[in-house]
């Protein structure tokens, strides 16, 4: 018999000295595995940090990724701090990282403190910090970044501007003479 510790979690065989056994095989009431709390999914990277060159770190947060062959459309990402995208998305975001790989794109606007690009970004991207475009990666629309990385290879057209409009609402200009 098979018994479910969360509602989507991994299945578990019964043993003998299993809480739930029973000789007739009959689940006590009470003892539903579905009212438990469902433990944090943990990522499988090093303690020490991420192997991301810009040296974000998904640990501690919440991360979702869409995976290949998967289509996200119409949507407003919230409480999001990684979005991984290997898939098709079309959304809204305000997150802390955004990482497209190379078959992933990603079409909408995005407010993101560091953005990792393989694949294809189209739309209004603000970064606040750093944009890294690799050799694989094509960045088109209306883009504002703190600081710019673009690999050999890379692409980055449309109305580019150093500064998001954060940082440039906070800088005065000075006049000379």
């Amino acid at each position: 018999m098979l018994r479910s510790d969360t509602l989507f979690g991994k299945r578990e065989t019964n043993t003998p000295n299993s809480p739930l056994a029973t000789s007739s095989g009959i689940v006590p009431t009470g003892t539903s595995g579905l009212n438990k709390t469902i433990a944090p999914i943990t990522s499988p990277t090093s303690s020490s940090g991420s192997d991301s060159p810009s040296g974000a770190s998904s640990e501690g947060g919440s991360k979702l990724i869409v995976g290949p062959n998967i289509k996200l459309k119409g949507v407003e990402i919230t409480d999001c701090d990684t979005l991984v995208v290997e898939g098709r998305v079309e959304a809204t975001i305000d997150s802390r990282v955004i990482q497209i790989s190379e078959r992933g794109a990603f079409k909408g606007s995005a407010e993101i403190d560091i953005a990792e690009i393989r694949g294809e970004y189209e739309g209004d991207l603000t970064v606040r910090q750093k944009l890294v475009i690799y050799s694989t990666g094509k960045v088109s629309g209306k883009v504002r970044y703190g600081k710019v990385v673009i690999e050999e290879g890379g692409q980055l057209s449309g109305d580019i501007q150093v500064g998001t409009t954060s940082a440039a609402k906070s800088l005065s200009v000075a006049k000379v003479g």
